[in-house]
């Protein structure tokens, strides 16, 4: 057989594998399709004569080889199961149906994943035991199981999982005692225990876990000695309403007695109310051997028994009531913004399609700038931590960065909608930990800057929350309802986005004074250039007033973002002409932007032409009023913005007015000049 020859057989035989591995994975989606979307409301770009990884299959991602390597179904309103057929997928490294109505057990089949990183299955329905066999996905790095019904205990064989980061079981119906082996887990960093019915100690291996930041154990039945090696834990170690636990260091804690102590080396030392740290370990006296209380006293201990009993039956359905109201309020789809964007990206290397742009690592304390006690210079400590947000109400408001809720995608930063514990509506801007400022302290300098701002005019900013654990940084605004201006320039006349004259007066007004206050005009602070302003930063509200965004943004981004930034203006127009020889921006070239946003509001078009600027100079009204009016407009006042629109954008900067002066002018309209 000659050379040729050889190297067909051999690229025919690759081509026969891969397309018996892409039939091998198609089969197994059809039927994990089928049992998690059994009436196929959800899935059906899911098909069977489909390629999975042309971008139409939804919440698949693929990567370089073709393989299917990402799976991100999280609040699409699923109802079925998982199946079995999931350990088709060799390659899956993140699988996400969290906030979905799953019901059924945990197939055990899932362990065959050993690529697996991310595995999220939380709020959900599933019951029956966690499957002992997620030992064995050595790859693992985050397992969410929470808030589902789960039962049995805690499998010992978690403590193999050696690159494990996060462990998630909180609101279950878990028994038993914590394993020792989680003490194994060098990398562990967050485990989250909470609202379950584990008994037993706090296994001192696990106290001992050297990366470990966040213990959350409350609401169980256990007890003992609480190890002080903990305390370094700080706010990390949360432990309320476990009655049992007993220590020294900790204040909320009571003193440990006599009976309180277990000695792990003496077996033969556990007395009839101690358990020991794991559930491999039996009492050293059976039932027939164990001492009794006496008549005398039972009945004290029955009284207490039944009041303990009641509480906590109290506690569990309250917790659970509130936990069921919240997944219900969350579980319900949000519209999607009519100016949201469709920009591909690529995270990890995986190609994803509606997918949810998910980093592995997601624990609260990580990457903070704002953490160990630092604070705004001159900023009340008690407004400052009502700034601050942490990790799980963003990633609870969000529905885990559900892609149903979000806004808009730009080269730095994803917006999503969101709904806060108190029922108010909220836009998170997501932005990357390498397009924020390197140094700390310059990045909490450019936090102080936005939470100083406070005008009618300005998106108010209600809070903030950085985690290394994503490599993001959140700003949490109030939620504006009408969208951006952008929208309302070059429609269509009535599709009912025509704004009437009087409401685009009143939009340039309240435009001048949100930029007036920034350069320092009757406000106590110092003068602030916006940098980049357009008709995309301006939002307009349930009133139809103006709110400008991103205001003092660029005092949190590296350079390098804030620059890019400069293409998208210069293409609309937006970027003063001596910015070309100084390099600099100033409050003249924030005033030359207005005066582009004022001719795209009299004109209602995007793109400002000669004839727009000529027309407003020489009065022409046709040549600059949007033909939408149909002439109902007032001459005076369309003169008026129109000859502040052409001063403004003037080609010198000592020609143009300070955004004082204009908003004086606008003030006190006269006649046409």
């Amino acid at each position: 057989m000659d050379f040729k020859a050889t190297l067909f057989f051999f690229l025919l035989l690759l081509a026969t594998q891969c397309c018996f591995s892409s039939n091998s994975e198609l089969k197994a989606l059809m039927d994990i399709k089928a049992a998690l979307d059994p009436d196929d409301r959800y899935l059906s770009s899911w098909t069977s004569n489909g390629d999975p990884c042309n971008g139409r299959f939804e919440g698949l991602g693929c990567n370089e080889k073709g393989q299917i390597a990402n799976i991100s179904l999280q609040g699409k309103g699923l109802s079925g199961k998982v199946s079995p057929a999931i350990s088709e997928l060799k390659h899956l490294t993140g699988l996400y149906l969290h906030y979905n109505s799953l019901y059924g057990e945990i197939p055990r089949e899932i362990a065959n994943l050993t690529l697996l990183t991310d595995l999220y299955l939380n709020m959900n329905n599933l019951s029956g035991e966690i499957p002992s066999e997620i030992g064995n996905m050595e790859s693992l790095q985050v397992l969410q199981l929470c808030y589902n019904q789960l039962t049995g205990s805690i499998p010992t064989q978690l403590g193999s999982l050696k690159k494990l980061n996060v462990l998630e079981l909180q609101s279950n119906h878990l028994t038993g005692a914590i394993p020792a082996s989680l003490g194994d887990l060098g990398t562990l960093m967050r485990i989250d225990l909470s609202f379950n019915h584990l008994f037993g100690s706090i296994p001192m291996k696990l106290a001992d876990a050297p990366l470990l930041e966040v213990l959350d154990i409350r609401n169980n039945s256990l007890s003992g000695s609480v190890p002080l090696a903990l305390k370094r834990l700080n706010d990390g170690f949360l432990f309320q309403n476990n009655f049992g636990l007993c220590g020294s260091g900790f204040p909320s804690l009571r003193a440990c007695s006599a009976s309180d102590s277990i000695n792990p080396g003496r077996p033969e030392a556990y007395g009839p109310r101690e358990i020991p740290e794991t559930a491999n370990l039996k009492l050293p006296c059976e039932q027939t051997q164990c001492s009794r209380p006496s008549k005398s006293q039972r009945g004290p201990i029955l009284v207490g028994l039944i009041v303990v009993t009641i509480a906590l039956s109290a506690i569990g359905i309250l917790s659970f009531t509130q936990y069921r109201r919240r997944k219900q309020k969350l579980g319900t789809t949000f519209e999607i913004s009519d100016s949201r964007l469709s920009t591909d990206h690529q995270v990890k290397g995986v190609y994803r399609k509606n997918g949810s742009p998910l980093i592995s690592l997601e624990y609260a304390n990580g990457w903070d700038p704002l953490a160990d006690g630092r604070s705004f210079s001159g900023f009340a400590q008690d407004v400052f931590q009502s700034f601050r947000f942490n990790l799980e109400e963003v990633e609870t408001a969000t529905q885990y960065f559900s892609e149903v809720n979000l806004l808009g995608k730009s080269n730095f930063s994803a917006t999503y909608k969101g709904i806060l514990r108190d029922g108010s509506t909220v836009a998170i801007k997501s932005i990357g930990k390498s397009s924020c400022k390197s140094d700390d302290a310059e990045f909490v300098k450019g936090l102080n800057v936005l939470a100083s701002l406070k005008h009618e005019n300005l998106a108010r900013l209600r809070g903030f929350c950085c985690s290394k654990a994503r490599g993001e940084c959140f700003l949490i605004y109030d939620f504006v309802p009408n969208g951006n201006l952008l929208r309302y320039l070059d429609v269509k006349d009535g599709d009912g986005l025509v704004l009437e004259w009087s409401t685009r007066v009143s939009i340039v007004k309240g435009i001048a004074k949100g930029l007036a206050y920034l350069h320092g005009y009757k406000a106590n602070k110092p003068a602030l250039v916006h940098q980049n302003i357009s008709a995309e930063k301006v939002l307009i509200d349930q009133r139809f007033n103006p709110l400008l965004s991103d205001s003092g943004l660029h005092n949190l981004l590296t350079n390098d973002i804030v620059f890019s930034a400069l293409k998208a203006s210069a293409a609309m127009g937006y970027l003063a002409p001596e910015y070309a020889n100084t390099g600099r921006f100033t409050e003249k070239s924030d005033v030359y932007a207005f005066g582009v946003l004022v001719f795209q509001v009299l004109s209602g078009k995007r793109k400002v032409t000669n004839l727009v600027r000529s027309g407003a100079e020489s009065c022409r009204f046709q040549d600059f009023i949007d033909p939408n009016l149909h002439g109902r407009f007032f001459e005076y006042e369309a003169t008026k913005l129109a000859r502040i629109a052409w001063v403004c954008t003037h080609d010198n900067p000592i020609e143009r007015p300070s955004m004082e002066a204009v908003v004086q002018e606008l003030g006190n309209f006269s006649s046409c000049l």
